[in-house]
């Protein structure tokens, strides 16, 4: 029995949340990783467009922990980094699992128009061993490397609108560093390309 990562949602209420888990799925954990990296802060809708077009090779998964061996693509353009895949496998897999949690979301009675991958996590499991035979009479390891996947949803909070009231307090201009600037800038384009918060 594998447990779950997290035991408590973002919003700290089941109620406006749900959950789903596989155990032991035959699929490459490195290639579920990478894609399921991808799906994180996405609404339930752009999640599987994105799963879909990947199928169809029309939107690509940047690899940017296992890279080892993977080819660079200029489909990777405006992702941050240049190297990436389309693991149709992992893609089935995991659009599954994100109908499910919805199903799991609707007989919770949460809106599916609000609802969103707010975690999500995927390990390594107990591989498969099995054995290749080489050459001079020799035998090597031949394992399949499967994975458990769990993912919550969540329903987006309503959004409070700006006061219009001035504070008395200002910023000091001194602590927003040029650094800090970059890395909100790469934030933003990143979350702009992956269309994140795309209802």
């Amino acid at each position: 029995m594998v447990k779950y990562m997290r035991n408590e949602p973002k919003c700290q209420d089941w109620a406006k949340a749900a959950k789903a888990k596989c155990e032991g799925l035959r699929v490459s954990y490195k290639n579920t990783h990478e894609t399921a990296s991808c799906l994180k802060g996405m609404s339930t809708a752009r999640a599987k467009r994105f799963l879909k077009n990947v199928i169809r090779c029309r939107e690509i998964v940047p690899f940017r922990r296992h890279t080892g061996g993977i080819g660079r693509h200029s489909q990777c353009k405006g992702t941050g980094c240049a190297q990436g895949r389309w693991p149709k496998k992992s893609c089935y897999f995991l659009l599954d699992m994100v109908r499910n949690v919805e199903q799991n979301a609707r007989a919770k009675g949460l809106k599916k128009q609000q609802l969103y991958l707010s975690h999500i996590a995927v390990q390594r499991a107990r591989q498969g061993k099995r054995r290749t035979y080489r050459a001079h009479g020799r035998i090597n390891p031949f394992n399949s490397h499967p994975c458990h996947v769990e993912m919550f949803v969540e329903e987006r909070g309503e959004k409070v609108p700006k006061s219009q009231s001035k504070t008395s307090f200002k910023k000091n201009p001194t602590i927003n560093s040029d650094l800090d600037k970059k890395t909100r800038r790469d934030d933003r384009h990143a979350k702009r390309v992956m269309r994140i918060f795309d209802y």
